[in-house]
């Protein structure tokens, strides 16, 4: 483990996070059968707005790192909501790795060259997001903290205010 915490910092961590988000929204409207994009399909709309809990949970970890600031309920309550999404992601997996298998059953059928390489391309995107997800949660926990509002109040310091 500390192998990944010195070839990823958080920040590139974080970088890298944003950079296969973004990758990924702009895959999710490629159709690997047709080898074209689909913008005016509703269903490709969900990913990019699940995603957007992704972005603002690496925001809020930027900002409080940065700035040396306690967790708050607020920023605990986007990691809940990321927890969820990561059920998404995984669902986004099997759709994925459930395409690539299927290129067998459509021999008769002419398949772009791209399908698999760009197939295996996005289900390694995939993959690597939710790693990547919990890569920034554990840095969460090592640079912002734990959890504790319990006695939260005994926690603040007023002098750095």
């Amino acid at each position: 483990m500390r192998h990944i915490y010195k070839i990823l910092p958080w920040k590139r961590a974080i970088y890298a996070s944003v950079a296969v988000l973004l990758c990924l929204i702009l895959f999710n409207f490629y159709g690997l059968y047709t080898n074209k994009f689909y913008f005016l399909k509703p269903d490709n709309y969900v990913f990019p707005i699940v995603a957007i809990v992704h972005f603002l949970y690496l925001y809020v970890v930027w900002f409080k790192i940065t700035e040396k600031e306690l967790p708050d309920p607020k920023m605990r309550n986007i990691e809940y909501v990321l927890y969820a999404v990561m059920a998404v992601y995984v669902y986004k997996i099997v759709d994925t790795l459930l395409i690539l298998l299927s290129y067998s059953d459509y021999d008769d059928h002419v398949i772009p060259s791209t399908f698999i390489p760009l197939g295996i391309l996005i289900l390694f995107l995939h993959l690597l997001l939710p790693l990547l997800a919990l890569l920034c949660i554990k840095y969460r926990q090592i640079h912002i903290g734990k959890y504790n509002f319990e006695n939260f109040n005994d926690n603040m310091n007023y002098w750095n205010n």
